[in-house]
């Protein structure tokens, strides 16, 4: 089988002009990322958007205020929609979809961002073929989500685009075999709290150093970002980055050796591998 691509896949052209409309099963968070994403790069108006009252009022004032349709309920969101985002908490997503699947038809694309839900059960509890599994990670709420996404059987080549334009709106995306995706889990979507732990730690060793903690706490954020962004833009490998800033005899190396030390790199790989196993096993 082919290894998953190594840079995310660029979106298609424009699809504004494809007129399909977008409904959320579930009104959480992460699903109000991808809605204010997409109303705000253009790819749908928010009044393609739509979904149904939450247990918890301010996520319907959330879509609200975004401009979406609010409706009664999740049948009616499912009978005005041509593409339907099961984003419900993973540990529900049985009985939404044993509740929606007399409404599910052929002409709707399922589109699952339920972590760790197999697209063999979501075949099965919903009787559709026609489905997208994507795994986002929290960063969709600033824009700058690592999504991964694989086709159900029946899905088409305009359902990749639609979906690929959907998650290009709240960063970046690939496609992978669905068979990758608890190391998926592993890296990117446990992945963020890693580096806010990362980022929490420099910010204390530059309050040991000496400084603020306002200041500390900037510089080790904007540095993490600044780095990240080097490796996605300049195309290097982290390593010859590494090796560009880091002198003979330098404060950098003295840094690097104490990180070797405490087996940095091996604990962020076991972490990774640790994370996908946990994932594998509550799947």
């Amino acid at each position: 089988m082919a290894a998953p691509p190594l840079q995310p896949v660029p979106p298609p052209a424009a699809v504004n002009g494809d007129g399909f409309r977008l409904g959320f099963i579930g009104a959480g968070n992460l699903a109000e990322s991808i809605a204010r994403g997409v109303a705000a790069s253009g790819v749908l108006p928010a009044s393609a958007i739509r979904t149904a009252p939450h247990r918890r009022p301010e996520r319907g004032t959330a879509f609200a205020s975004i401009g979406a349709c609010l409706l009664d309920t999740n049948a009616q969101v499912v009978d005005g929609s041509d593409v339907i985002v099961i984003s419900v908490k993973p540990q529900i997503v049985k009985q939404v979809l044993l509740e929606l699947k007399p409404l599910l038809s052929d002409e709707k694309l399922l589109v699952s961002i339920a972590a760790g839900i197999k697209m063999k059960d979501l075949q099965d509890w919903s009787g559709q073929r026609r489905i997208i599994r994507v795994m986002p990670n929290t960063p969709s709420a600033v824009g700058q989500a690592a999504s991964v996404m694989c086709l159900g059987e029946m899905a088409t080549q305009k359902d990749e685009n639609r979906v690929r334009s959907l998650f290009s709106a709240i960063g970046k995306v690939w496609t992978a075999e669905e068979k990758y995706f608890d190391a998926v889990t592993g890296l990117s979507g446990s992945g963020p709290a890693y580096v806010f732990l990362a980022i929490e730690a420099m910010a204390d060793g530059g309050v040991a150093a000496g400084l603020p903690r306002d200041l500390a706490l900037g510089l080790a954020s904007q540095t993490v970002l600044g780095a990240a962004t080097m490796v996605s833009e300049t195309g290097k490998h982290p390593g010859q980055l590494k090796d560009q800033v880091t002198s003979p005899a330098g404060t950098t190396i003295a840094g690097v050796q104490e990180l070797e030390k405490g087996a940095f790199r091996g604990t962020l790989i076991s972490a990774v591998v640790a994370a996908a196993k946990r994932c594998r096993e509550l799947s």
